[in-house]
């Protein structure tokens, strides 16, 4: 089972070293062009000097073009170095975290973006779903935050719908196999997002401190294109004076020119000068021309990598894919596809960089209205693509959460897809069965300890399961187990196991119980309440069952009233529209077994040599036999009565 993922880490392993001489030979390369940049510049200014003095004019303007032009080909041919060892650095980067995800090396994942989980969730804190040491730190692999929140959503799903469960597993198959594809888009995107970390100051160059940029929050770009923006039928009528205006202007000058006939010219280019003063003041008190031209530059290097984004679905066939075709049909149609909006975007905003210049920028202005006449475009653009964007950008983030999904199915080979049953199953078929099943958080390349892989299943609705067994032997790494993998099933992901049946189900679970001091909160109130809340969802009617899973029951009360307690509580829990577990050191409980049908036992086992635990972690039949509590006690020096 685990030799596929050692396979896979191995071929991870020969793919870092394989871009690390890459980029070695790329940075040998960037030196070398450094320096011809430096030379072709001083020889620019030698040549050039010494033709000017000991020869002439003429030899002087031919070395210091010809110069001139080899030290802008030299700094171009060294930007395309510079960008690709950026690229490169930060591919290498992404393989390096492929490893530690595979390998569950927490310190070089990167940060969880949700550091703390919903505590009033059904399940979202006690399964480790969100926060430092979660399934959604490992899993995200999104540069958007809203790629980021529907990985999230997915996962913390409280009643899962089987078509959409279904859907979603189909495009997870299909991508899952995209390795290449799905490394384009995490590359080109972390690109985009450390472009827009870097327009804010909060971020700097990549090959100087190679980091996971922060999430990007699209929805600024998005408003920008769905904002309502300057009048563009006003634009275009001073685009039509000022143009016919400029006309003007040219041919009486070169009427003026070829006919020694009066200057006409310089009254209509006095109009066109004070009509012109006119409009872009109108445009500036509105917000509109300089306005738009301020935001569209902002925007640019962040347009440009969108470009990269889009583009790596554009040119890819989908033909095979039916399922992925389909979702990226907004992208990859002809006649609406991003890149071609998004290059003439990049084309306009570029056309609009010599007002930088404002020796350039006054002098086109005076010749043609040249900010009118792309202040229009942009805005025609701008409007063109507003129809648009939220569809590319929809699609983008259901790409980076389902990538989410399916990297952890590649780094993962030995993982399956679960199957799921439309309603209720015969009775001879289980409502929810596992097989070889561990928990995803658990490390299984090379582990000191290999991963346990337990079996189970509930046979009908309505039974409790009450599972026994010594300290650290395994009952809450088991139900946490069983709950993760639901929620990825629910998610439409693979899961931890050979395979993997059940119905959809909802999911509440009181596992990790935590008092409040501020709020004046015991430990036992608070479990008090998470239990009746539980009770509640159990209760109430609902078209799908309920998945219930609790850990030691009642701790934080005494043993004569957990027991009277516990026992009141799991016979409320049988013979409802739900199947679960409940955890317990109290072997009293066990007992209701033997009175209702619906209550089950099992157990994890332990065992003592000399003075060290031994623990299976494997699920028993039965009440356990053993306890270990107070060998625990003894083995860590504490006295005890004999």
């Amino acid at each position: 089972m685990h030799s596929r993922k050692e396979q896979r880490r191995r071929a991870l392993q020969r793919h870092i070293l394989h871009i690390e001489s890459n980029l070695n030979r790329l940075q040998q390369q960037s030196v070398r062009w450094s320096w011809a940049r430096g030379v072709s510049f001083l020889a620019a200014i030698v040549l050039s000097s010494v033709a000017l003095f000991s020869v002439g004019a003429w030899l002087f303007w031919l070395c210091l073009f010809s110069l001139g032009a080899l030290f802008i080909g030299c700094i171009i041919v060294h930007g395309r170095y510079e960008q690709s060892i950026v690229r490169h650095t930060l591919w290498r980067q992404i393989q390096q975290e492929q490893m530690a995800r595979m390998q569950l090396d927490w310190s070089a994942i990167p940060p969880a973006t949700y550091a703390a989980p919903d505590y009033t969730h059904p399940f979202e804190a006690d399964l480790d779903l969100v926060g430092e040491r979660s399934l959604h730190r490992l899993m995200d692999v999104a540069a958007t935050a809203e790629g980021c929140a529907k990985l999230r959503g997915w996962l913390n799903n409280v009643e899962p719908d089987r078509a959409a469960i279904l859907q979603r597993q189909q495009l997870v198959r299909e991508w899952l196999p995209l390795a290449r594809l799905r490394t384009k888009l995490m590359l080109h995107g972390r690109l985009a997002a450390a472009a827009v970390a870097r327009q804010s100051g909060g971020g700097a160059p990549l090959e100087s401190a190679p980091q996971t940029p922060p999430k990007w929050q699209t929805t600024q770009l998005l408003s920008w294109f769905t904002q309502e923006a300057a009048d563009g039928a006003a634009l275009y009528r001073w685009l039509l004076l000022l143009g016919t205006l400029a006309g003007v202007n040219a041919l009486l000058f070169l009427f003026s020119w070829w006919t020694s006939a009066p200057a006409f010219w310089l009254y209509t280019f006095g109009v066109y000068v004070l009509l012109s003063l006119y409009a872009g003041a109108r445009a500036a008190s509105s917000g509109g021309e300089k306005d738009l031209f301020r935001q569209a530059a902002q925007l640019q290097e962040m347009l440009t990598r969108l470009t990269d984004v889009f583009q790596q679905i554009e040119t890819f066939s989908f033909h095979s894919k039916p399922h992925l075709a389909a979702l990226c049909e907004p992208i990859t149609q002809a006649a609406q596809r991003p890149s071609r909006y998004l290059r003439q975007l990049a084309w306009i905003t570029s056309a609009t960089a010599v007002r930088g210049n404002p020796f350039i920028g006054l002098a086109l202005n005076a010749l043609v209205p040249w900010d009118i006449y792309f202040a229009w475009r942009l805005l025609q653009c701008k409007t063109g693509m507003g129809h648009h964007m939220p569809r590319w950008l929809a699609v983008w983030h259901e790409l980076e959460a389902l990538n989410g999904l399916a990297n952890l199915g590649y780094l993962n080979p030995h993982y399956a897809f679960p199957t799921l049953a439309e309603t209720p199953l015969a009775a001879a078929i289980p409502l929810l069965q596992v097989q070889q099943m561990a928990h995803p958080l658990l490390p299984d390349v090379d582990a000191t300890v290999p991963k346990v892989r337990n079996d189970f299943a509930f046979d009908h609705l309505g039974k409790l399961v009450i599972i026994t067994g010594s300290n650290m032997a395994g009952k809450s790494t088991f139900l946490k187990a069983l709950g993760v993998n639901l929620a990825l099933t629910f998610a439409g992901g693979p899961v931890d196991a050979t395979a993997l049946h059940t119905i959809p189900l909802r999911i509440f679970t009181c596992i990790k119980v935590s008092d409040s001091v501020t709020n004046g909160i015991s430990y036992f109130y608070a479990e008090v309440q998470r239990l009746k809340a539980l009770l509640d969802a159990l209760q109430a009617p609902h078209a799908l069952p309920l998945f219930f899973a609790i850990d030691e029951i009642f701790r934080g009360t005494n043993n004569r009233e957990r027991l009277q307690g516990s026992q009141a509580y799991a016979r409320a829990l049988t013979n409802q529209n739900g199947i679960g577990f409940i955890s317990t050191h109290d072997l009293e409980l066990v007992k209701l077994a033997a009175d209702n049908p619906l209550i089950a036992n099992v157990h994890f086992r332990d065992d003592v040599d000399g003075e060290r635990m031994i623990f299976d972690y494997r699920l028993h039949a039965g009440p356990s036999p053993t306890t270990n509590a107070l060998k625990i006690m003894q083995a860590a020096g504490l006295p005890i009565s004999h």
